[in-house]
C-alpha cells in the first residue's frame, strides 16, 4: 500500500521499465475484470452463531451431537424447563437466566460460567467453573481448577460420572486430564457468616436421577451410560470424611499404558472395598521427586523425563498392604511408586498433593 510521500519506482537500468505481469493475470478469464485478491482467511468456513446458541426455549429437549460443536464457543440463555445436551467439546460456555433445566456439557477447554440461573441440575466437565447470582444448582462436576461460586446459594456438588464412546477423545481435544478433578474443593467468593452456600450431594446420588438420558430420537443415537463404574472420570470421594485413618499413595510414570494401568489399579482396589479419594496428573522435576519420594527418588527420577505422572490415593484399613500386593501381582514389569507402610503413607500423600497443588496454582 503506497502513501502520498512514496517515491516513484525508478526505471530499470537502460531506461527499461520492470517486467510487467502477463496480460490477463489477476483478471477473470471470462469477463476480463480484475479479480479481488483472495486470502487464506477468506477460505475458512463461516460460523453461524445460531448453530452455537440455545436461546429462549421452553419445555424442549435439544442438543448437539459429537462433532457438531468441535471446539467453538457456545451460549445457553433464557431457557426454562428444558433438557439440554452438548455431546461435544467446546471452547467456553456461558449459561444465563435459565430456570429448572437439566443440562449436560461435554468437555470445555476454558471456562463455564453460570449467571442468574436457578433450580438447574447439571453434569459439567471444564477447565474453570464459576457461578454468579445463582440459586439451587446441583452439579456433577469435573473441574481442573478450583471451582468458584459468587453470590450464589443452595449449591450442591458431586463427582462427574458419565460415559459415551466419543467422550475420551473429546477430553483430549479440550486439553483436559481425566485425573485432574477438584470437584469438591469449592471456593466461595461471598461467604455469609453462620451459613454455608454450598454442600456436597449424597454419596448415593445417581446422575440419571438428576439429568436423565435424552428422550429425543436424534440424541438417543449417543450411547450414554451413567454407570459410575464406566465413567470416563474416576469417581472420587473428594473432601468427604475418610472412612479410615489409613491411606496409600500409588504413582504411575509416563508410558504407553499409564492411563490404562491407573484405571486397572483403581478397578482392582475399589472392587476389594477400598475407596479412591483423589487423583492427579502432573509434571515432576528431579527436585520434586526428592521432596515426594525421598529415599526412593533416585529410582524414579530417570522416568520423569517421559511425561507427567499419575497419582492415586486409596483409603481403607489395609490399603497399603493390598495396594503393594496388587501392584506386585498385576504390574510386575512396571515401575510404580507405592507407599511402604501405613506409618509413611499419610506423609507420602501430603507430600505429593501439596506439591501438586502448588504446581497447579491451587
Amino acid at each position: 500500500m503506497g502513501c502520498f510521500f512514496s517515491r516513484r519506482r525508478k526505471p530499470a537500468q537502460g531506461g527499461q521499465l520492470p517486467p510487467q505481469p502477463p496480460a490477463g493475470a489477476g483478471q477473470d478469464a471470462a469477463t476480463g475484470e480484475q479479480k479481488a485478491p483472495q486470502y487464506s482467511w477468506d477460505l475458512r468456513a463461516k460460523i453461524d452463531p445460531k448453530e452455537y446458541t440455545f436461546s429462549g426455549l421452553k419445555n424442549e429437549t435439544v442438543g448437539r451431537l459429537p462433532g457438531k460443536v468441535a471446539g467453538q464457543q457456545f451460549v445457553i440463555q433464557d431457557c426454562e424447563n428444558c433438557q439440554i445436551y452438548i455431546f461435544d467439546h467446546s471452547a467456553t460456555i456461558t449459561i444465563d437466566d435459565c430456570v429448572n433445566c437439566q443440562i449436560f456439557l461435554g468437555p470445555i477447554k476454558g471456562s463455564v460460567f453460570f449467571r442468574d440461573c436457578k433450580d438447574c441440575k447439571c453434569v459439567v466437565a471444564c477447565q474453570q467453573f464459576r457461578t454468579r447470582d445463582c440459586r439451587k444448582l446441583e452439579v456433577f462436576l469435573c473441574c481442573a481448577t478450583q471451582p468458584i461460586i459468587e453470590s450464589s446459594t443452595g449449591m450442591k456438588f458431586g463427582c462427574f460420572q458419565y460415559y459415551y464412546p466419543e467422550l475420551a477423545l473429546q477430553f483430549k481435544d479440550a486439553g483436559l486430564s481425566i485425573f485432574n478433578n477438584t470437584w469438591s474443593n469449592i471456593h466461595d467468593f461471598t461467604p455469609v457468616s453462620g451459613e454455608n452456600n454450598w454442600d456436597l450431594l449424597p454419596e448415593t446420588a445417581a446422575v440419571q436421577d438428576y439429568v436423565p438420558l435424552p428422550s429425543s430420537e436424534e440424541l438417543k443415537a449417543v450411547r450414554v451410560s451413567t454407570d459410575a463404574t464406566k465413567s470416563i472420570i474416576p469417581v472420587t470421594r473428594g473432601r468427604r470424611q475418610k472412612n479410615s485413618d489409613e491411606s496409600c499413595l500409588a504413582v504411575f510414570f509416563a508410558g504407553d499404558y499409564t492411563t490404562a494401568n491407573a484405571r486397572k489399579l483403581i478397578d482392582e482396589m475399589t472392587s476389594k472395598g477400598f475407596q479412591l479419594v483423589q487423583t492427579k496428573e502432573v509434571l515432576m522435576k528431579a527436585e520434586d521427586a526428592h521432596r515426594v519420594f525421598q529415599q526412593s527418588a533416585s529410582e524414579f527420577i530417570p522416568l520423569l523425563e517421559k511425561g507427567p505422572v499419575v497419582a492415586l490415593e486409596f483409603n481403607g484399613d489395609g490399603a497399603v498392604e493390598q495396594c503393594r500386593s496388587t501392584v506386585n501381582e498385576v504390574f510386575s514389569g512396571t515401575k510404580v511408586f507405592v507407599s511402604e507402610s501405613k506409618a509413611s503413607a499419610s506423609q507420602d500423600v501430603d507430600n505429593f498433593y501439596n506439591f501438586a497443588d502448588m504446581q497447579m496454582g491451587m
